[in-house]
């Protein structure tokens, strides 16, 4: 992108007054304008190069500074009438602030006045000083320098004068405190809690993600795509705010909930937990914080609101294993790859989701490839992250809620269909199941769990796994035609499949 500047034409020579000009006080504050006319060098500021497949940013338009009149040339004095002062009267050779003594034309110097009683010239005029620093606040707000500098100019240039321009620079606080509530003052408390995890497999592959503090044993909570590649004889790392590195290993991880606790092998003491909040009372438009290491930048803070809440998703790792399934809180907080695993703040602190999905521009799914954030970032609710992480915890398995149905996830209904082929009847549904036991059989479209709609397959695994086994939920399906609603208990199955 090109800019121009563009230069300030130069002023005409103006026309002689008609009457002769009446002398006014001198103006205080006014600040004559340097000549030459050019304004100052633009700023263009630029942001990084798009990733790929999206449109270029478009740089921030440069900032001009004002342009400054061209004082007029100085013009040769009419010789003056006998006992009156001539017409048209020379122009000054300095503003007229700039001279001393009386500005209100009794026995003052004036533009074109004879010398002053007893032969003695009038004062020399202290212009020149006054000029420097009425250009130095020019220049100062134009270009947000420090007044300091401003000052140390102006009475280098102005020392003794009179009526002159003088520049003072506002008293800084000695110490700038931020409210404990603010997001600086919560980042700040959050930071030392949240790691970057590195893990790496036996053959050198591996990743960064991000993790936080869940407990002061030592274990870490992340997602389970951040430590997958390190799960089977890998190396994993997790670095704090101050720069300690500590060595890791994974406690337990959980593919379908894409949820995983590592564990400090040497914690330090002092360890202090984020608080969890309750992803339940989370209401859209929330504020939002995310903390993470997004492309490896570490402890990088993100804000913004909760932009949904019960958002069906369906994420990936990208290395060909199976969907992780989410009933998430959709946020556009700048969430990108490496944010992964970190904690999802609300407006006090506390962690109210894990960060974990991305929609971009640059490919057709969640969480794929390395495009950037666009704005809908999505985390796993801490209320079923916090029950996985302590299944993981207590017997490092993943318990699932499930109603032993197959689900066919391409089929185009307006919910989801349970399977009729692929497999025999009675794998399809379970007889002795949830689903089963409550009448269920291929076919049938289930089109409510509780009180959520349910329009996808994924969005019927998301919702049940929101709950726990053992729960009794209303469940409405369709049958020729015809809605029928049930009660079901969920069972439960230990371990991924």
């Amino acid at each position: 992108m090109s800019t121009e500047n563009e230069g300030t034409a130069a002023p005409k020579t103006p026309a002689a007054p008609s009457a002769p000009p009446v002398a006014a006080p001198a103006p205080e504050t006014s600040a004559p304008s340097p000549a030459g006319g050019q304004p100052a060098e633009p700023v263009t500021q630029q942001f990084p190069p798009p990733a790929p497949g999206t449109e270029p940013t478009r740089p921030i338009p440069p900032t001009q500074a004002p342009a400054y009149a061209q004082a007029p040339p100085p013009q040769t004095p009419a010789p003056a009438a006998h006992g009156a002062e001539g017409w048209p009267p020379p122009p000054p050779a300095v503003p007229a602030y700039g001279a001393g003594g009386d500005h209100g034309g009794h026995g003052g110097a004036v533009w074109g006045a004879p010398p002053a009683a007893g032969g003695m010239p009038p004062a020399k005029p202290k212009g020149r000083g006054g000029l420097i620093a009425a250009v130095l606040v020019a220049a100062l707000l134009a270009g947000g320098v420090g007044g300091g500098i401003g000052y140390w100019a102006a009475e280098r240039n102005d020392h003794g004068s009179i009526g002159s321009t003088t520049i003072t620079a506002g008293n800084t606080p000695k110490d700038l405190k931020r409210e404990a509530g603010s997001i600086a003052g919560l980042a700040a408390g959050a930071l030392p809690s949240v790691v970057t995890i590195e893990a790496s497999a036996g053959d050198g592959e591996g990743g960064t993600g991000t993790g936080f503090v869940y407990d002061q044993q030592g274990h870490i909570l992340t997602n389970n795509h951040v430590v997958a590649s390190a799960a089977n004889g890998g190396k994993l790392s997790a670095t704090f705010s101050d720069g300690k590195k500590y060595e890791a290993e994974v406690i337990g991880r959980a593919q379908g909930y894409d949820v995983a606790v590592l564990k400090l092998k040497n914690p330090p003491a002092g360890l202090k937990p984020l608080p969890l909040g309750d992803s339940d009372k989370v209401a859209v438009g929330d504020s939002t914080i995310a903390i993470g290491a997004p492309f490896g930048l570490s402890n990088t803070v993100t804000t913004g609101i909760v932009s949904a809440k019960n958002r069906p998703v369906a994420s990936g790792d990208a290395s060909g294993g199976k969907n992780s399934y989410m009933s998430a809180l959709q946020t556009d907080a700048s969430i990108n790859p490496g944010n992964s695993g970190g904690p999802l703040l609300d407006g006090r602190g506390a962690v109210i989701g894990i960060n974990s999905a991305i929609q971009s521009a640059g490919n057709s799914g969640f969480g794929g490839g390395q495009a950037g954030s666009i704005g809908l970032g999505f985390a796993i609710p801490i209320n079923q992250a916090k029950n996985v992480a302590e299944s993981l915890i207590k017997t490092g398995k993943p318990v699932y809620p499930i109603i032993s149905v197959s689900v066919d996830l391409q089929s185009k209904t307006d919910g989801a269909k349970i399977s009729e082929q692929g497999a025999p009847a009675n794998d399809l549904v379970d007889p002795n199941g949830p689903a089963g036991k409550a009448g269920l059989k291929p076919g049938d479209v289930i089109t409510q769990f509780g009180d959520k709609p349910i329009d996808s397959g994924p969005t019927l695994i998301s919702e049940i796994w929101t709950h726990k086994p053992g729960d009794v939920v209303k469940l409405t399906y369709v049958r020729d035609g015809k809605s029928t609603t049930v009660d079901i208990t969920l069972g439960s199955r230990v371990g991924d499949k």
